[in-house]
This record gives C-alpha cells, sequence and structure tokens, in this order.
C-alpha cells in the first residue's frame, strides 16, 4: 500500500503565474508559505503549488498574495537534464487537487464576498 497526500494551510506568496494552453487546459503555479513553529520563533516553509483546470482558474481569479488557502494534494517532482553540466536535476512540488479558500469575508476582495466557502 502506497500513500501520498499532501495537506497545506498557508498564505500564499505572490500573486499566481497562469498559463493558458491552445488544447484549453489552464495551468497554475504559485508559492505557499506553511509557519513551522520552532521553540524561538515561526520560520516559514515554501512549497511550489501546480494547479490545472477548473481548479486553476479559481485560484487565477480568487487568490492574491498574502490571500490564506489550504490545499490537498500529492507530492510530485519535475526531472531534467542541466544542459551545462549533463546532470540530471529535480525539484518537488505539490500537485494540488482541492483548494479551499480561507479567511473572513473582509479578506477576500471584490466579488468574492457572496461567494460561499467552497472546495475546488
Amino acid at each position: 500500500m502506497s500513500i501520498n497526500v499532501v495537506t497545506l494551510v498557508g498564505r500564499v506568496g505572490s500573486d499566481p503565474d497562469i498559463k493558458y494552453f491552445e488544447s484549453g487546459t489552464v495551468k497554475c503555479r504559485l508559492t505557499l508559505a506553511v509557519d513551522r513553529r520552532t521553540r524561538n520563533s515561526d520560520e516559514p516553509d515554501w512549497f511550489t503549488l501546480e494547479l490545472w483546470g477548473k481548479t486553476a482558474e479559481v485560484a487565477g481569479n480568487y487568490v492574491r498574495k498574502g490571500k490564506q488557502i489550504a490545499v490537498k494534494g500529492s507530492l510530485r517532482f519535475n526531472n531534467w537534464t542541466d544542459r551545462q553540466t549533463g546532470v540530471n536535476r529535480s525539484t518537488p512540488f505539490i500537485h494540488v487537487d482541492q483548494l479551499d479558500l480561507l479567511g473572513s469575508k473582509r479578506d477576500i476582495e471584490g466579488g468574492m464576498a457572496d461567494m460561499p466557502s467552497e472546495q475546488f
């Protein structure tokens, strides 16, 4: 049996980077800061998130830097060969399946005020 489930709650580090493909597919990348409590202070751990389809569209329309969100997904890796050195490299990211918009109505911008807190 294998389990690869990641659940994170944190604040978005930058506005979403949205890409639209000719096929009609939508991809969104953003960073998420999740506080890791230490004895002396809270240190953030940074995660790269990748969202696709309707979830990516929702993130592009309603998520902004500083917004608190919750995500559920799986840990994945981008693998490539460095062109200059020929070394195999990889970087982890979270492939998001579920996005929850968190915070009070005051935190929600513009037309989102009437939108119920839902999962996307």
